[in-house]
């Protein structure tokens, strides 16, 4: 649970957790009618505060999904015994309501939307054997079952809509956060980028220039000049990493947009990168829809395709074929890319775009960087669906230049 790994939200997560444990210990023990009977009622109460007391302990240092469905669950059975077990004590009634609202503080919508049906099937069945069995002992229910049922039903919409408002607004300061992370590592690259880039490059092209010279000598030997093409590959190599230093730190001012086919663009880059794809058995299957133009550089919108399939093609296994589809989605061109690979972890895609980032061995992570850094330029967005294992889904979403 990321909100509670601070040291901080540690402690106040424990004294939550320590107060509400105590609280339900002193409903076992003060003035409970049951006390002393240990009967089946009293049992199942200590049973319930003991597993309850002991998930919510554990939560910070295991903080899984189980653990967050068990949580709520045994809450849920917790509340509707002290309902069923105390119909003295009318007041649990109010309980039951907001069942659902302690999945809000998970930030779990599918917890959330679980616990919100789970407490709709069990009201229903209480109040049935209420009204057909039981009715005398819950007088307050039996006088006005349909105001009381009334009640329930529009606090769990009350509920609904503060769980609809809370993750509606976390979602967004979460983008918005996201954002500020991705425009940081954009200003840290292109600073370092302006800062060295042309330093590193002046000696590079003076040692590549005396190298070539070398190569053509008539007085070197073949071997000697084959050593002397291999080091100036790794020149040319080097020159451009820095070459995506340098795009990474170019202004916004200099782009140059013009209206880009993207269904063009991509039979291009999807030819370009047939005989790759062969290289390691892979096909790449295109469907692109008419009608599909973005306002962009054409070159750099290139570079992007091309650095985001390689990468697909690199990622899959023998013999998989990769998807690369383009279509319109209202004012939106939208381009996936599908892979069924190797996959990444929440984390690793968490990471992709920060210098110097690579789940490649010799890669760089500039690559990533750059189609970040396009993307961002044409007012597109980017978005990674992955898990391990089961391949990467790459949407890029740009607005379209022509209307619908």
């Amino acid at each position: 649970m990321k909100e509670i790994t601070n040291s901080l939200n540690k402690k106040i997560y424990y004294i939550v957790a320590w107060t509400v444990i105590a609280i339900m210990i002193s409903g076992l023990l003060i003035d409970n009618p049951r006390f002393g009977e240990f009967g089946v009622v009293y049992i199942s109460h200590s049973i319930l505060v003991l597993i309850l007391s002991v998930s919510l302990l554990l939560y910070p240092k295991n903080g899984t999904g189980f653990l967050r469905l068990t949580i709520i669950s045994v809450a849920s059975v917790y509340f509707y015994t002290l309902f069923l077990s105390y119909p003295e004590t009318s007041s649990t009634y109010v309980f039951l309501c907001f069942i659902p609202a302690l999945s809000i503080l998970y930030f779990d919508s599918k917890l959330f939307y679980f616990s919100l049906l789970l407490n709709g099937i069990s009201i229903v069945i209480v109040y049935g054997y209420i009204l057909l069995m039981d009715g005398m002992q819950y007088p307050f229910i039996e006088e006005d079952p349909i105001g009381n049922f009334l009640n329930f039903v529009a606090s769990q919409i009350i509920v609904y809509f503060i769980f609809h408002l809370t993750n509606g607004r976390i979602k967004k300061q979460q983008l918005y956060y996201e954002q500020i992370q991705h425009s940081e590592r954009l200003k840290t690259t292109g600073q370092l980028a302006a800062a060295v880039a042309h330093e590193i490059r002046n000696p590079l092209t003076v040692v590549k220039g005396f190298l070539q010279l070398f190569e053509h000598d008539p007085s070197f030997s073949d071997d000697r000049k084959g050593q002397f093409t291999l080091m100036i590959d790794e020149l040319n190599t080097a020159e451009q990493v820095i070459s995506q230093f340098l795009s990474v730190a170019k202004p916004d001012k200099e782009n140059v947009t013009e209206n880009v086919n993207v269904k063009v663009v991509l039979q291009s880059v999807t030819d370009l990168l047939y005989s790759y794809g062969l290289l390691h058995d892979n096909r790449i299957e295109l469907k692109v829809t008419e009608n599909c133009t973005i306002s962009a550089n054409t070159i750099e919108f290139k570079q992007l395709l091309i650095n985001i399939i390689k990468n697909a093609i690199e990622a899959s296994n023998i013999g998989d074929q990769v998807l690369v589809t383009a279509g319109r989605e209202e004012d939106s061109v939208v381009i996936q890319v599908i892979d069924h690979g190797q996959g990444m972890s929440e984390s690793q895609v968490a990471s992709l775009g920060t210098p110097f980032y690579s789940l490649k061995s010799k890669g760089t992570g500039l690559g990533m960087m750059v189609c970040f850094n396009i993307v961002e330029k044409f007012k597109g967005t980017i978005d990674f669906q992955s898990s391990i294992g089961h391949g990467t889904t790459v949407t890029i979403r740009f607005p379209s230049s022509t209307p619908s």
